[in-house]
């Protein structure tokens, strides 16, 4: 299995039980891919860089992944059919790169 990391932009209306809800979603996503989740760090709310789907802003979420190569393109499907993510990036991690913690971008002055 390699490490990915997976960052999802939740529509901007969804918070709290939602996002929750949305969340677990995307875990099983993942395990019915044959993979697991090792760490789930919500973001927040943050400015988009250009509008996605009418909206300037959206939940962002980083999960860390441990998937077979094979099953990317089944987990990209499945959040595209996720009607409350509306952006999504799968990126292989690095051996090195995995210890690092990873904190959230500052947010953008307005």
């Amino acid at each position: 299995m390699r490490s990915y990391e997976l960052v999802f932009i939740v529509h901007p209306d969804v918070d709290g039980d939602d996002l929750t809800a949305v969340t677990e979603t995307v875990k099983n996503l993942v395990e019915r891919s044959g993979g697991k989740v090792t760490q789930v760090k919500p973001w927040g709310l943050r400015r988009l860089a250009y509008p996605i789907q009418e909206q300037r802003e959206g939940q962002y979420v980083l999960m860390g992944l441990e998937l077979e190569s094979q099953a990317v393109a089944e987990l990209e499907r499945g959040l595209g059919l996720t009607e409350q993510v509306i952006r999504h990036l799968i990126v292989s991690v690095e051996a090195e790169e995995e210890k690092k913690d990873v904190e959230p971008p500052e947010p953008v002055a307005e």
